[in-house]
């Protein structure tokens, strides 16, 4: 009896609005688009949609929060390390916000799928598809101080709770503004952006 053949095999790709295919097992750089990223984005909830707003708070949101705060944290930092924090998550166009509590009953095989996913995204950008362990870090650093402001202005957080959690965030971290929750197309346009912004800093 001969084994499966490739038709056979469960779809493994993804088909983006702008008509490329993403191959979950093996995501080609090509097949990665801002677009495409700044739309899945902006349409998929932090905290799985339980945050306070008349919309719900986006990952592309995040991410831009993320990317002030690393700058923050990382005054004077290459360009293209901001470009990194701005795409900590570009995965979860795909894949979409796992919270961490199922992130880690899921285990290897999630972590595994969301690196490949970030090592084309990376690639496609003209970053390392790893990137150094200090900037790894920084970003991580910066992720964290983002989650205990979304968890305490949105998500219904207690700070002891946010504290315990994600530890307080470093004076001077976080924006002086509130966190107000953006419509879709409007967490879209801002996300490109700023991509944009950041791109043509590394390249000039």
């Amino acid at each position: 009896m001969t084994g499966r053949t490739r038709a056979d095999r469960p779809r493994a790709w993804q088909r983006m609005l702008s008509g490329r295919r993403l191959d979950l097992l093996d995501p080609s750089p090509l097949d990665v688009e801002l677009e495409d990223i700044a739309h899945g984005l902006a349409f998929v909830a932090r905290w799985n949609g339980q945050t306070r707003g008349e919309w719900p708070y986006s990952v592309a949101e995040h991410a831009l929060l993320v990317e002030d705060i690393f700058g923050r944290l990382e005054p004077g930092t290459e360009p293209r390390w901001r470009l990194a924090a701005l795409l900590h998550d570009a995965p979860e166009y795909v894949i979409g916000d796992m919270i961490s509590p199922v992130k880690g009953v899921l285990g290897e095989g999630y972590a595994a799928l969301e690196a490949r996913l970030m090592e084309a995204v990376h690639l496609r950008f003209g970053l390392p598809a790893r990137l150094p362990v200090a900037v790894k870090r920084s970003i991580k650093r910066a992720d964290r101080a983002a989650a205990w402001a979304e968890a305490t202005a949105l998500a219904g957080f207690s700070l002891g709770e946010a504290d315990r959690l994600f530890g307080r965030p470093a004076e001077g971290a976080l924006p002086s503004g509130p966190l107000a929750p953006l419509p879709p197309t409007a967490a879209r346009a801002a996300f490109i952006a700023r991509h944009r912004a950041l791109e043509a800093a590394c390249f000039t």
